[in-house]
């Protein structure tokens, strides 16, 4: 069985990406590219990967 391979996204030199956490009644981890409408996305906090997992 081979492993599954993701090909590399072209990058575009000018965007700004954020991270915030929203407060609420599930607390939600959102990254969002600023330059760009509705590009974001989100995920319950308690199931955001922390940091040092992202290494």
């Amino acid at each position: 069985m081979e492993p599954e391979t993701a090909v590399p996204a072209a990058v575009e030199a000018d965007t700004e990406v954020m991270a915030a956490v929203e407060e609420g009644p599930t607390d939600q981890f959102i990254i969002a590219d600023v330059t760009r409408d509705g590009a974001y996305l989100s995920t319950p906090l308690e199931d955001a990967a922390s940091l040092p997992a992202w290494r």
